[in-house]
């Protein structure tokens, strides 16, 4: 997805911990792909706690966050992306709880490498992006968008990290809003998890819908949406389960199938409108 040249990045809503490193055991919470990735990363031989090294410390000489400053880096840079992004989200979901007379608290999103210590406990980058109620931040190694590619058989691009993000801080809507709660740790088509993970979709799509009215990105052509709509397909529930073990349990399912998924993305993004997103009638 093409960001404004022009448009005025704001860096501060980013934490880069790249390069620092925690060992310890793995703790994911908040909703997210992040648990789904965990599973299937250990049902495919990824060793989640490769790369820790308690002992790193800052990457010297890398470039630094704080030079993500316009679309123009946004558009040559990863990371500068991730905060185009960031930035582009939180002004939607800022101007939309204004106005329904609500006020939007905006969440930090901590990018890393190897592993990083979040308010929900011991991360792994392994376990895929999340979010964090505890400290209400996004937490997101970059080396996530590789293993979406490579080892989830998804076609990738700049709009699947979007949707990726974006799903994210649809949980800190959720959690802003008291929806995030009833998720509740269930399994199958119809848990309480499956139907918080779906909404988190159709979230993202409401911001898809309108990401180009924030002022920082091109309007998204069909085949950026399509590259959304793949990357949802890819951690489906049921695709995950199929290329991990060989057979589907819908009884297992937190996240909700490919299908479902996609149909949710769509629906935000087709209506652009926060209540369409209710889930509760799965």
């Amino acid at each position: 997805m093409t960001f404004r040249d022009d448009s005025k990045l704001d860096p501060s809503q980013v934490q880069d911990a790249r390069g620092g490193g925690y060992a310890g055991p793995i703790v994911v919470g908040g909703g997210g792909i992040g648990l789904l990735i965990l599973i299937a990363s250990l049902l495919l031989g990824v060793d989640p706690f490769a790369g820790n090294d308690p002992a790193a410390g800052p990457l010297e000489g890398a470039p630094s966050i704080q030079e993500c400053r316009t679309g123009a880096d946004a558009n040559r840079r990863d990371d500068c992306r991730i905060v185009g992004f960031v930035d582009s989200i939180q002004k939607y979901w800022t101007d939309e709880f204004g106005r329904r007379g609500d006020t939007y608290l905006p969440a930090t999103t901590v990018i890393y490498t190897g592993s990083v210590a979040a308010g929900c406990g011991i991360a792994s980058g392994a376990a895929g992006p999340f979010y964090c109620p505890m400290d209400g931040k996004v937490y997101l190694d970059l080396s996530f968008f590789d293993d979406l590619r490579t080892r989830f058989g998804a076609r990738g691009g700049p709009f699947a990290e979007a949707y990726v993000v974006a799903h994210e801080y649809g949980h800190h809507v959720q959690d802003l809003l008291g929806l995030l709660e009833r998720g509740g740790g269930q399994r199958g088509p119809r848990s309480g998890s499956v139907r918080v993970e779906l909404q988190a979709d159709c979230l993202a799509g409401v911001w898809a819908r309108h990401a180009a009215d924030t002022g920082y990105l091109q309007p998204a052509s069909d085949a950026e949406i399509a590259q959304a709509l793949d990357a949802a397909a890819a951690v489906g529930d049921d695709r995950i389960q199929r290329e991990t073990s060989g057979r589907v349990a819908p009884e297992q399912w937190t996240h909700g199938s490919s299908a479902q998924r996609q149909q949710w993305f769509r629906t935000g993004y087709q209506t652009g409108e926060l209540d369409r997103c209710d889930t509760s009638s799965l």
